[in-house]
């Protein structure tokens, strides 16, 4: 007779690869079921879902600049805010923080100059982009309009900005699946310096279910715990006792139908077992060569750090993982105060790796196929904030952000903000218009990615007027 599941779980302490079934138990069953339509899944799971139209894009890397990089240092030259230097602001701003506030023009301090055969104009503190300004969409137009970082990010990363709803990794998992059966569908790198702002909320699942939330590596080895089992434990008593555990899960699963949270923990275990192997070579940045360990920076300790993730970033792209996400640091871009030694010092840890990314992406053939964002979820105001240590406040209302590949048109500037850099005034693309662009690249109809509630129907930009920016894809519309 069989001891309960509840009770069984309770005296094992196997980690993630004690709780594996599936590569022990039906490895050739794996693909045996047809792909359902990825808006009205009768089963959820991981494997490859069909499209709407050919995609232009199949995986996605995500570089999340958490705090606000400031467009007016790094994206947007504006003469006009170098010429009234430290004169007032003609007209009105929404501050973030009121009482370090001032109506004080700041010009930036860094000098801009063309660069690429497209003549795109950026900041000396992102030299290293600089090299493959022929290869991106720079979007000077975003806006969420909302001044705080938990309501802006919910609206960069999840649609909206209310909180519980499902991150984005979350939803492409969710409506295509994933290429790799030996990986996660969505892999969220994390910083060492500590997870932003929201926390697990950038990468939770929401009401999806839960075999779509991101699986967190760590910045620091071993990047994912407990991939090996307790030597006597390994070979023959691992499996005899996942053909155990295979057993009851089943025969739980059997008495409870319709139950999707508990279908989707019993395929993440699964899931494990073929990580065990899978997840260790992909991790391993020993196989690169020495020349692509110099491209990312991973010899200089400034960049190492964050190279190395840009770097694990391709290889599981490379892979056949679907969405990565790279975090920085909790408010590591919000400038509030000291922006002149802070806003160089976390360029110099980023713009070498982001640009090493691009650069290894095509070479390998693989950037055409992968969407490359680099943003953050708000820009900087034009004015001083805390003249004793100058800064910029929150601005959401026009800031920047650039993408490559994947379908993306090169070598582009698209949008504008006014004289002074504070709001989007030319093209602006909201963050529901960047939403149903991703999903239209990724061949999918962005009114049809939805998920059924009991509250009715929801989607990633469902409810709202998301436009596809037809004008920053390379097949425009028909």
């Amino acid at each position: 007779m069989f001891h309960s599941r509840r009770h069984f779980l309770q005296q094992q302490a196997f980690g993630l690869s004690g709780i594996a079934l599936a590569w022990l138990m039906k490895q050739e069953g794996l693909h045996a079921a047809p792909p359902k339509p990825a808006t009205e899944p009768t089963v959820y799971d991981l494997l490859p879902k069909p499209t709407d139209h050919p995609p232009q894009a199949t995986a996605m890397i995500s570089m999340f600049m958490q705090g606000g990089p400031s467009h007016h240092d790094l994206f947007d030259p504006k003469p006009e805010l170098q010429k009234r230097h430290l004169e007032s602001y003609p007209g009105d701003i929404k501050y973030d923080n009121a009482a370090e506030a001032s109506a004080k023009l700041f010009a930036s301090p860094w000098k801009f100059s063309p660069h690429g055969e497209c003549g795109m104009e950026l900041s000396e503190l992102v030299p290293h982009l600089g090299e493959v300004a022929d290869e991106i969409c720079l979007i000077r137009s975003m806006h969420t309009g909302v001044n705080n970082h938990g309501q802006s990010i919910n609206a960069m990363n999840t649609g909206r900005i209310t909180a519980g709803r499902p991150a984005l990794g979350s939803w492409f998992t969710y409506a295509l699946g994933s290429e790799s059966q030996e990986l996660p569908a969505f892999i969220v790198l994390t910083d060492p310096g500590g997870v932003p702002v929201l926390g697990v909320d950038n990468w939770r699942s929401g009401w999806l279910p839960s075999l779509y939330q991101g699986t967190v590596v760590r910045p620091k080895e071993p990047r994912i715990l407990n991939l090996d089992p307790p030597p006597e434990l390994a070979g023959a008593p691992q499996a005899r006792m996942l053909d155990y555990l295979n057993r009851i899960n089943r025969e739980h699963l059997e008495q409870n139908p319709g139950e999707h949270d508990l279908a989707a923990r019993i395929q993440s275990y699964e899931l494990a077992a073929r990580m065990q192997v899978a997840a260790k070579e992909a991790l391993d940045l020993s196989q690169e060569s020495e020349a692509t360990h110099r491209m990312y920076g991973l010899d200089d300790k400034l960049t190492a750090d964050y190279g190395a993730r840009c770097l694990i970033a391709r290889r599981l792209v490379e892979r056949g993982v679907r969405f990565v996400q790279i975090h920085t640091g909790n408010q590591t871009w919000d400038h509030h105060g000291g922006i002149e030694k802070g806003l160089p010092a976390v360029c110099k840890r980023t713009d070498q790796p982001g640009a090493a990314l691009v650069k290894d992406l095509k070479q390998r053939g693989l950037l055409d196929t992968t969407l490359v964002h680099w943003g953050g979820e708000m820009g900087r105001l034009p004015v001083i904030q805390n003249e004793k240590n100058i800064g910029r406040d929150h601005n959401t209302y026009g800031f920047s952000m650039w993408l490559a590949g994947g379908g993306v048109k090169n070598g582009q500037i698209y949008g504008a903000t006014d004289d002074f850099g504070h709001k989007a005034v030319e093209n602006v693309v909201n963050h529901y218009d960047y939403h149903a662009t991703l999903l239209h690249l990724f061949g999918l109809n962005p009114d049809r990615v939805t998920f059924n509630r009991p509250t009715g129907l929801d989607g990633l930009v469902e409810g709202q007027d998301g436009k596809i920016v037809w004008d920053i894809l390379r097949q425009g519309q028909a």
